[in-house]
């Protein structure tokens, strides 16, 4: 499968973004599909996953902030990113595998397919 990451920009803190990741090649149907993250001079990190049965896990920094969805007919992950804050100023990456686990969702290693990234900034 193939991914399309968009969605990206610049906002001020306190507004809101909606990241899109559309798959080509085949649907999603069977994939777990996550968002990572990496600001400058920092790791990749875990940002949100929704599992192939539609449960959803979350960095805890953005739960109640950020939500993923997905859009079955669209072939579309939506990452709903509100109240965002210069802290949240990173590349987005989206990522899928048919075969991720339950103890590794948060690691990047355990996706094997990846999109572009698109930037996020987020000024103060």
């Amino acid at each position: 499968v193939q991914l399309q990451a968009s969605g990206g920009g610049l906002v001020q803190a306190g507004e809101s973004l909606r990241l899109s990741c559309a798959a080509s090649g085949r649907t999603f149907s069977g994939y777990t599909v996550a968002w990572f993250r990496q600001a400058p001079g920092k790791e990749r990190e875990f940002v949100a996953t929704i599992r192939w049965n539609g449960n959803t896990y979350y960095k805890d920094s953005v739960k109640g902030r950020f939500t993923i969805a997905r859009d079955a007919a669209k072939r579309t992950v939506y990452l709903q990113m509100n109240s965002l804050q210069p802290e949240d100023t990173a590349v987005y990456y989206c990522a899928a595998s048919s075969s991720v686990i339950s103890s590794t969702l948060g690691e990047s290693s355990a996706y094997g397919y990846w999109g572009q990234g698109t930037q996020v900034t987020v000024s103060s």
